[in-house]
Order: structure tokens, then sequence, then C-alpha cells
């Protein structure tokens, strides 16, 4: 990313529109920040394996860039995230390309070693949950909700979901959000202090502070702090991949499953028989 501000050192990935391999996303690099914000406003910014796997490779390059001090992560129209594109996902090989790359997404944003702002502009649903809860500090805007979706179409949260939100949250919250799939707001995150700040028409000014406030600060010392926190919270995140991982693949082979995507698809009730 080249940029006009930044000669030096800076990510060789071009800012603007990147559409490359279906994957959707707006990226600009300016005075140290790195803005990604996936756009596909028409799905609620659903994410496909092609869009998951070029955010991490974005991260994972920022990483690496002594130039970028922070990134924001957002998403462009009225969601931050609906989760995975079901339509992409059920003819993904069952949907193992989509995981492994959320997978690769997740661990980059929770081990960069730059802060990381979630600016969660709307709703976050399914796998969106986790990448939002993967970053370091979260903004959400006054509509923006939370919503573990994943057993509506039959299957388990994944994107190491079943750590991230437990951590966050706790187990019998986490427990709530994932069987029973029911919306927390951003009201309802804040004060359960999964969000750091809920910001009306003010959202994308604050946003833009806060990652400020954090590009300028002792990004080192940051980076460092965030990493020995996320070693102790989040101990058990790699195996939490490998028992999703596990877990999606045998749900993903069953008639639930394929009930829950042709219902979602089809907008009617779906009709499960527990196989």
């Amino acid at each position: 990313m080249s940029s006009s501000n930044e000669s030096a050192g800076t990510p060789a990935i071009r800012s603007g529109v990147e559409n490359g391999r279906d994957a959707r996303l707006q990226v600009r690099f300016d005075q140290g920040v790195l803005r990604i914000a996936f756009d596909r406003p028409a799905t609620l910014n659903a994410v496909t394996a092609a869009t998951l796997t070029h955010a991490a490779e974005l991260v994972d390059e920022a990483g690496s860039t002594a130039s970028v001090r922070a990134i924001l992560l957002t998403g462009t129209g009225r969601a931050f995230c609906a989760g995975a594109d079901l339509a992409d996902r059920h003819h993904d090989d069952r949907g193992a390309s989509t995981l492994d790359a959320a997978t690769r997404l997740i661990r980059a944003l929770v081990t960069v070693d730059k802060p990381v702002v979630g600016a969660v502009n709307g709703p976050a649903a399914g796998v969106g949950v986790s990448i939002a809860l993967a970053c370091d500090v979260i903004i959400a805007h006054e509509s923006a909700y939370f919503l573990l979706a994943f057993a509506r179409v039959g299957l388990m949260p994944d994107g190491g979901a079943t750590e991230l939100v437990a951590a966050s949250v706790g187990r019998s919250r986490a427990l709530q959000l994932a069987l029973l799939s029911e919306r927390l707001t951003a009201e309802q995150a804040c004060r359960a202090g999964l969000v750091w700040d809920v910001r009306g028409d003010d959202f994308v000014a604050a946003a833009d502070a806060l990652t400020r406030r954090l590009a300028s600060g002792p990004t080192v010392a940051l980076g460092r702090a965030k990493l020995a926190i996320n070693a102790a919270a989040l101990a058990g995140l790699d195996d939490a991949f490998e028992r999703e991982r596990s877990g999606q693949s045998a749900l993903l082979a069953t008639d639930d499953y394929a009930e829950g995507v042709a219902a979602f698809l089809g907008r009617r009730t779906p009709r499960y028989r527990g196989r």
C-alpha cells in the first residue's frame, strides 16, 4: 500500500478498493494508521474466504512494517460484518476454506504487535463477532449489535468465538449468546465490558481519534502489553481453533446445516431434525 503521506517503510498494498480474488476491502494508510474496511455493503459485509485471507495478509504485513503504528478495522455501509457469506461457504469444500481463512485473520489480529481498534459501525454477526472481539479496543455505533447466529443455520461458533466470547463476557453469557442466538446490543456490550465506548453521529470521528491516540503512543510498549495480556487471557485460543474446526467440519455435513442454509436463502423457518 503506497500513500502520498508516507514514503518509507510503508506496506506495498495500494490505498483504495482492493477487489482482487473477490476480496472487497477498502484500504487506506495515513499518518501511521492502516485502515481496513470490509466493503460488500450489499451483503452487509458478509465475508468470503478471499476477503478474510486478504485482510489477514494486510494485518500480517502491518506487523512487519515500522511505519504502521495502529490498525483500524471497520465496515462500509450499515453493517460491520454479517458473518460468512453462506452462498460462498456452502460451495466452499463444505466451508473448510472459509473457516481456515477466518482462523488466519483472527490469529493475525490477536498476535500482531500493533494496537488494533475495532470500529463496529453496525451489526456484527457470526464470524463478524469473532473478528470484532479479536481487536484490542472496540468502539461501537449505537446501532450496532453482536449476534452469534451460527445455531440459526445448524452450526457452532467458530473463528475462535468459543474462546474470545467467553474471555470477554464470561461462560454463562457466552453460552446464552451461542445457544439462544440473541442479540447483544451495543449498550449491553458496553455494560458487559466488551465495548470501550458507544457513539452516535460522532462515531467516525471518535473511532478516528481513538486510533490516532493509540498510534501516537509508545506503540512498542503497547504491542508488548497487548501480546502479554492475550497470552494470559487467550491461552486456549489455538485449542479452540482446533475444536471449532473439528466440530464445524462435522456439522457442515449434517442435514440440519443443509436445512438451515436452505431456509435462510429461502427466507423461511427451518425445520430441524437433530441429525
